[in-house]
């Protein structure tokens, strides 16, 4: 009986290659359109006469938004299912980026962000769907590469968006480029043989003893999922789900995520202004600087799974060491005499990161289980979009001191962080030899 539970996916894997191959790029795509925008915001919205007051208030609506949004849109994938979700924030995301081409005041500047802010969880609903078509000890491998795959579109789309704006309404072009290709991407995964993946694993995905995973979803089919469902028994099954995550112990890896996003924002976030009064470098050396440093991060996507094996997918103890590893090399920048120290610690720091997101990504998924992984994913981005909020803020008040203010304090948050899993991480252990027993 159990053999009749498994995905045909586990039973063809040339299929369910084909498949994560298209989530690749879907990946791809969004952070390529998005990131042809994103520089050109600020400049465009101050075109439209906006003070640096309501342009910061309008650049933070989407932060807010994002913020309430991701658990609920996470949720809401468990509950319809991929596809439907997918689609729905796939074509949603291209009406706001389309009518963002369309803003020619502030006003309609802000109702273009608001569908944005929404609905743009198209990468977190991707995770959730690859952590369906692959088993745990293939996840950190696959989630690697997709974050690989995100990363190379958001370092090729600047260059495709500075392109555009040289031309007479570069902006609107690059507006609508973007509506366009999140568009083609709701086609590539419309064209995705749903019928043949389940939404849930059985218990060859499900963590013994999770919180959050309920107890009657394995085996349901995304095509047995409706997005025509009662709108009371969506709402209903997406609060529980929230319910459940919220009311799980789960709050030490929250936090941990945290800690660890401020920290790394606040490496980032006066960094040009940092290297300009402490080493007199110009902002064309500092950008090929953050080039560099983001190539890396795309790269280290490729080290996740062969680092994992390497620890014998020992996740708790892979973040641990990748946060003291990034707590070191935030205190080397603060503490940095040269420009060559820097670059060094740019190296690391960009692999350490990056291994260190997909670690705390993986560890959700482990401890509330696959079945609620819309809903811990969307949690996580939640989490996270908490620290854009606060990270500037933190960062203005440093510098204010020093010029290493900002990376002085992500030093502390990260210790902070450190001190936190080496308290947790025993009692995890502890947890996870406690259910193995049982069965």
């Amino acid at each position: 009986m159990k053999e009749q539970k498994y995905s045909t996916l586990f039973q063809k894997p040339g299929r369910r290659t084909r498949i994560i191959r298209c989530i690749y790029v879907v990946g791809f795509m969004d952070l390529f359109g998005v990131s042809m925008i994103i520089p050109l915001l600020s400049h465009h919205v101050k075109a439209l006469g906006a003070s640096p007051t309501v342009a910061g208030i309008v650049g933070s609506t989407y932060g807010i938004l994002q913020l309430f949004s991701s658990t609920v849109v996470g949720s809401w994938s468990d509950v319809v299912g991929r596809q439907y979700s997918l689609l729905t924030c796939l074509l949603l995301s291209a009406v706001g980026y389309g009518l963002l081409g369309l803003s020619t005041s502030i006003t309609l500047f802000v109702l273009a962000r608001i569908p944005v802010g929404l609905f743009k969880h198209s990468l977190s609903i991707c995770r959730a769907l690859l952590s369906d078509l692959v088993s745990e000890s293939e996840r950190p491998l696959v989630m690697g590469h997709f974050n690989a795959a995100s990363s190379v579109g958001f370092i090729l789309g600047p260059v495709v968006g500075g392109y555009l704006t040289e031309h007479e309404g570069g902006f609107y072009k690059s507006s609508f480029t973007c509506a366009a290709i999140f568009v083609l991407n709701a086609g590539l995964v419309w064209m995705l043989p749903w019928n043949q993946t389940l939404v849930h694993l059985n218990s060859h995905h499900t963590k013994p003893g999770s919180r959050v995973a309920g107890k009657h979803t394995g085996g349901l089919r995304w095509t047995d999922m409706s997005l025509f469902q009662p709108v009371w028994r969506q709402l209903s099954s997406v609060g529980s789900r929230i319910y459940m995550v919220a009311s799980s112990d789960m709050w030490d890896l929250f936090l941990v995520r945290l800690l660890m996003a401020i920290a790394i924002m606040l490496y980032y976030s006066n960094f040009s202004l940092a290297m300009e009064e402490r080493f007199s470098l110009k902002p064309k050396v500092t950008g090929y600087l953050i080039s560099y440093s983001s190539t890396l991060g795309a790269l280290a996507g490729f080290l996740v799974g062969p680092v994992t094996q390497l620890y014998r997918n020992n996740m708790p103890a892979l973040l641990l060491h990748s946060t003291m590893l990034t707590c070191l090399l935030i205190f080397l920048y603060a503490a940095a005499p040269s420009v060559w120290q820097v670059l060094l610690t740019s190296t690391f720091f960009a692999i350490s990161t990056t291994i260190g997101r997909t670690c705390v990504t993986d560890l959700e998924l482990q401890r509330g289980g696959v079945q609620a992984s819309g809903t811990l994913i969307g949690a996580g981005q939640s989490v996270t979009a908490v620290g854009r909020i606060l990270a500037p803020l933190l960062s203005g008040l440093a510098q204010e001191f020093s010029p290493c203010g900002p990376p002085s304090l992500g030093v502390v948050l990260a210790l902070a962080a450190v001190g936190l899993l080496l308290t947790r991480i025993p009692k995890w252990d502890k947890r996870g030899t406690t259910k193995m027993a049982k069965l």
